[in-house]
């Protein structure tokens, strides 16, 4: 890999860790629960690493993002989770497609859902010892893979109509 294509990967992933971060932390971010929980659309933007990034990249702009907006919001007790399993969300995806919007990104969108879903239900149950809590903790918990699921189609339709993502990886063309 050239110098100039790491050096545009490492700023995009630290770009992307910064949006991660802060759509998580502060922009449509509504606590839930009195364990500290609290929907965002932060894996809007986890997904959009992952199709833009090559995967190493993707998975560590999401664990650093998710995790930063954790310890920064007073959620601290779910940094290590959010460190395992944001990269976790980040690979059904693909960032080799031309398009964002492929049939298997698509799928991985259903993917990275459940995956989230699975994996917080199964730390609550770790955290807080209440197996039960953590697995219905999951019913109002699918809004936030919902709402980011629909951030993430509406943002890949506009970039893959506007064909950014081709004009910021391969500026040369």
């Amino acid at each position: 890999m050239s110098n100039k294509k790491n050096l545009r990967n490492l700023t995009l992933t630290a770009l992307f860790a910064a949006i991660i971060f802060l759509v998580t932390a502060y922009l449509l971010h509504i606590p839930i629960g009195l364990n500290g929980g609290y929907i965002h659309v932060g894996d809007a933007f986890v997904y959009l690493a992952a199709v833009m990034l090559p995967m190493p990249y993707a998975m560590v702009a999401a664990a650093l993002g998710g995790m930063l907006a954790d310890v920064l919001t007073g959620a601290a007790i779910w940094a290590i989770p959010t460190i395992i399993i944001k990269p976790l969300l980040a690979l059904p995806f693909t960032s080799k497609n031309e398009k964002i919007l492929c049939k298997r990104n698509i799928v991985a969108i259903f993917v990275a859902d459940i995956t989230g879903l699975v994996c917080y239900a199964v730390a609550e149950g770790f955290i807080y010892g209440n197996w039960v809590a953590g697995f219905a903790a999951m019913v109002p918990g699918s809004l936030q893979p919902i709402a980011s699921s629909v951030v993430f189609v509406l943002m890949g339709l506009a970039i893959d109509k506007m064909h950014l993502k081709e004009r910021l990886l391969n500026p040369e063309r």
